[in-house]
C-alpha cells in the first residue's frame, strides 16, 4: 500500500526485444507516441521505470493546464474526448484519475503495445553516434532503429550522450527576461515571518527547509529547480473518504513556519482544491506554505534510483505531514482544521497505494541542449520557429525555488507567472545534437530554459510532442533518413494529416 518510485523487486521482465521504435518512459507523451506509431505500423514497446502508466495526466493532475484548448489537436484531443464518454460529454479536462488510467490502458491494450514496468536503466550500447540497445538492470536489452526518451527526467537521453542542462540558467545565458532568481508575490509570506529556531535569535540556526544565502542576481545560473508535489485526489464524500493520516517521522517543528505565518493572521486557510469530476478536487499548492516540498528535489534530476527512491518518500512525509499538521496542530486556527478534516484521500483512486497517488510531480529535471532551444523570446513572441512540431500557449509557469532570508525575515523564491503569445515548438529542440545521437527524440526533456520550459510542461503539450515524435520516426524509418535529414514539410503534412495543430494563430 506504500507508494514507492524504486521497486527493483518487481522487475520481472528479463530476454533480448527488437522492435521498430523503442520508447523509454510511460508518461502521457510515451503513451502518445506508442500509439501514433502504432497506428502507422511499426512495432513498438514502452519501458517504464516504475509501475505507473500515463504520469501525471493519470497521475492526480486531473484539472488539467491545458491553456488554449483549440490549439490541442491529434491524439490528445482525442483523450480528453474519450475522458468525456463516461460523463456523457463531448470532452473533459477535469476528469477522474481513473477514468484517465482506464483510458489509456484499454487504447494500448487494443493496438498490442506491451508495456514493460520496473525497468530501471542500467547501460546503452552505441555504434558511432547511434544508440543500438538499452540495457535496463533486470537484464532486459531492448534493441530499436529509433528510440524515444519520453521519461520526465531524461535518464535515456543522458546515457546515450546528449549534452544536458539543469537548474536555472541565468537570464544573460539567452538574454532573456523572466529566468534566474525572482521575488514574487504570488504563494509569498505577505508578512514578516520570524525565520529562526528561537525567534530574533540568529545563532539559534534556521528553520527547516530555509537557506541561509542571500537572494541573487537574476543574470546568475544556479542549481535549483521549481518544486514538486503530489497532486492528491481527495473526497468530502464519507463513504469514499480516507483520513489523512500521520506519517512516520511526522515532526511539527517542520511546519513551525506555517503556525507563525497562522498567528500573523493569515485567513487564506485552503489549499488549492480544484472540482474535477466524480464530486472529487485536484489539490494542489497553494500560498507560502503548502504541498510544494520547496528545496527538496535539488537531487533529483541526476540523481540514482536509490537516490531519487529516498527524495519521493521525503516528499510524501512532508506532504502527509503537511496534511495531519493542519488537521490537527492547536496553532492552525480551528475553522481551518475543522473544513479540512471534512476530507480524505479518494478510496476508489489509486487502491494500490491507499489513494495516494504513485507519481510524483516531476515540474522539471534535465532539459536537453540542442541546436534550437526554446526560451522566453519564442513564448513572448519575440521570435518564431518555422519547424514547429506542437504549440503551446499556457503561461511561463515556475513555481517557487527556494526560501532564503532577507533583512531578518523569509521569503519564498522562484515563482514566475507570466502569460504568453501561442508559439511553435521547434522540432530541432526534440532532437539531440546530430554528432552526439543520431536516432534519438526528447518529446519531455526537449531542449528550453528553465522559464520557457514551465510553459511547455504541460501534459498535453507532452502529448503532442509524443505523437510528433514518433511521427518523425516512423518516417525516418520508412524513408531511410536520418532523424536530422527529415524534410520537415514532409513531417509537418503527416502531422496536419493526424490532426495536429501547428499554426500558433489558429
Amino acid at each position: 500500500m506504500k507508494p514507492r518510485y524504486y521497486q527493483p523487486e518487481l522487475a520481472a521482465a528479463t530476454g533480448f526485444v527488437t522492435v521498430d521504435i523503442g520508447i523509454f518512459g510511460a508518461t502521457s507523451a510515451g503513451f502518445s507516441a506508442a500509439l501514433q506509431a502504432s497506428r502507422m505500423g511499426k512495432k513498438v514497446v514502452i519501458l517504464e521505470a516504475g509501475g505507473h502508466l500515463g504520469g501525471m495526466t493519470t497521475g492526480g493532475l486531473s484539472r488539467t493546464d491545458s491553456g488554449r484548448k483549440h490549439l490541442v489537436g491529434g491524439i490528445a484531443r482525442e483523450v480528453y474526448r474519450a475522458f468525456g464518454k463516461p460523463y456523457g460529454r463531448e470532452e473533459e479536462w477535469l476528469f477522474e484519475p481513473r477514468v484517465a488510467r482506464r483510458v489509456f490502458e484499454e487504447w494500448l491494450r487494443d493496438a498490442g503495445v506491451p508495456v514493460y514496468f520496473h525497468q530501471y536503466l542500467k547501460a546503452v550500447r552505441k555504434e558511432g553516434e547511434r544508440l543500438t540497445e538499452v540495457v535496463t538492470e533486470s537484464g532486459l536489452r531492448l534493441a530499436a532503429k529509433i528510440f524515444i526518451d519520453a521519461s520526465y527526467e531524461g535518464d535515456l537521453m543522458a546515457a546515450a550522450g546528449a549534452s544536458f542542462t539543469t537548474g536555472r540558467e541565468g537570464n544573460r545565458r539567452y538574454g532573456e527576461l523572466y529566468n534566474g532568481s525572482f521575488v514574487s508575490l504570488h504563494h509569498q509570506f505577505d508578512r514578516h515571518v520570524d525565520p529562526y529556531v528561537v525567534p530574533g535569535d540568529p545563532s539559534s540556526g534556521l528553520l527547516p527547509g530555509i537557506e541561509a544565502g542571500p537572494l541573487t542576481s537574476p543574470a546568475e545560473p544556479d542549481h535549483r529547480i521549481q518544486a514538486y508535489n503530489f497532486r492528491l485526489c481527495v473526497t468530502r464524500e464519507a463513504s469514499n473518504r480516507i483520513p489523512f493520516e500521520k506519517p512516520e517521522g511526522y515532526d511539527p517543528m517542520e511546519y513551525e513556519l506555517l503556525a507563525r505565518f497562522f498567528q500573523k493572521g493569515w485567513e487564506e486557510h485552503f489549499m488549492r482544491f480544484d472540482p474535477i469530476a466524480g464530486h472529487k478536487v485536484d489539490m494542489n499548492n497553494y500560498g507560502p506554505v503548502s504541498t510544494d516540498y520547496i528545496g527538496g528535489n535539488f537531487g533529483w534530476p541526476q540523481g540514482s534510483y536509490a537516490e531519487r527512491e529516498a527524495i519521493f518518500q521525503d516528499h510524501v512525509r512532508y506532504q502527509k505531514g503537511l496534511l495531519w499538521f493542519r488537521c490537527h496542530d492547536p496553532r492552525v486556527p480551528k475553522e481551518a482544521r475543522e473544513a479540512l478534516n471534512a476530507w480524505g484521500l479518494a478510496k476508489d483512486e489509486f487502491s494500490e497505494t491507499g489513494g495516494w497517488p504513485p507519481q510524483l510531480y516531476i515540474r522539471e529535471a534535465r532539459r536537453l541542449l540542442a541546436e534550437v532551444v526554446m526560451t522566453d523570446h519564442h513564448c513572448l513572441g519575440i521570435e518564431a520557429v518555422d519547424d514547429p512540431v506542437a504549440v503551446a500557449s499556457y503561461q511561463m509557469d515556475s513555481h517557487n525555488c527556494r526560501r532564503f532570508v532577507q533583512n531578518g525575515r523569509v521569503l519564498n523564491e522562484g515563482d514566475v507567472q507570466v502569460r504568453v503569445r501561442p508559439y511553435g515548438i521547434s522540432y530541432r529542440s526534440i532532437v539531440p545534437l546530430r554528432r552526439e545521437v543520431g536516432n534519438l527524440l526528447v518529446p519531455v526533456c526537449l531542449a528550453a530554459s528553465h522559464i520557457a520550459y514551465g510553459s511547455i510542461r504541460m501534459e498535453p503539450v507532452f502529448m503532442v510532442l509524443g505523437q510528433s515524435a514518433a511521427t518523425a520516426a516512423v518516417l525516418a524509418i520508412d524513408h531511410r533518413v536520418a532523424l536530422h535529414d527529415l524534410p520537415f514539410e514532409e513531417l509537418r503534412a503527416q502531422l496536419e494529416k493526424d490532426g495536429q495543430v501547428l499554426d500558433p494563430s489558429a
